[in-house]
């Protein structure tokens, strides 16, 4: 059976929330229902069937043809399926997804993953601030599953995390794992200003030396410990990354001290 299919007919003019568009809420419904659903977000909001056209009966399996910076929510608060888009997406892409899997094939708006709690979001550009971080009035962000981003990441990736594993490809901007509370966060490529700000828990894994490093973190020297090892292998038994992150006996900085001061950031090191 083939997936249920959303053709772009024309980019949209207003920004749309597309929470009702997972393979949870479009479970048994019938095109005819779900062309009629509100996703607009003017005083005069936009149908589904006045955007798109709709292909397919398999709820399980949903493609976005064709993908837009106004798509916000996509995946959002979903636990089992598929969500594919073939473009960019925008705002909290897979916030508070509980299962299944989002891939997007081109770039992504702010929060993508937020507070998300289990499954797998891959996006194949860049994407914005606040990667898997709480939205303003929240405590706690990314709380588990699996964050891959196969560009650059904006400022505050990873904020407040407190599980699962977030992996960004080509670099991210400042303060990436800021507030911590656990969880692992690996970047290949250059990584902006104050990695770990105020930190408590948590990995954070580099392939090279961090810089501009807050004052607060500990030159803990070269470390020989298992799990650099394993999570270099778990990265490319995933197809996450082809070749090791750290290698043998990375370099060390343990903190944030300012706080609880049980962090780490491990970073590849040369000879």
């Amino acid at each position: 059976m083939k997936g249920l299919t959303f053709t772009l007919r024309a980019e949209p003019e207003e920004r749309l929330d597309l929470l009702a568009l997972t393979p949870d809420r479009l479970d048994g419904m019938s095109v005819a229902e779900i062309a009629r659903l509100r996703i607009g977000t003017s005083r005069k909001p936009a149908s589904v069937g006045d955007l798109f056209k709709i292909a397919g009966k398999d709820a399980s399996r949903i493609v976005f043809d064709g993908g837009s910076a106004h798509f916000d929510g996509i995946g959002a608060g979903m636990s089992s399926g598929m969500v594919y888009v073939a473009g960019d997406a925008g705002a909290q892409a897979g916030r508070k997804m509980r299962g299944g899997a989002i891939v997007i094939e081109g770039r992504c708006g702010t929060h993508a993953g937020s507070c998300m709690a289990g499954g797998r979001l891959e996006i194949r550009g860049n994407s914005g601030d606040c990667l898997g971080g709480p939205l303003a009035g929240e405590m706690l962000g990314m709380a588990g599953g699996v964050l891959v981003v196969r560009g650059r990441a904006g400022d505050y990736a990873g904020d407040r995390m407190r599980r699962g594993v977030i992996a960004i490809l080509k670099g991210c901007g400042d303060y990436a794992g800021s507030r911590m509370i656990a969880g692992s966060v690996a970047v290949r490529g250059k990584v902006g200003a104050m990695p770990g700000y105020l930190m408590k828990r948590g990995s954070l894994l580099f392939d090279r030396r961090p810089e501009a490093l807050s004052p607060t973190f500990i030159d803990c020297g070269r470390t020989d410990i298992a799990f650099s090892g394993l999570f270099d292998r778990y990265l490319i038994e995933d197809g996450i990354l082809d070749k090791p992150l750290l290698g043998r006996r990375p370099g060390k900085y343990g903190g944030d001290t300012a706080v609880l001061g049980k962090g780490e950031i491990l970073f590849r090191m040369g000879g």
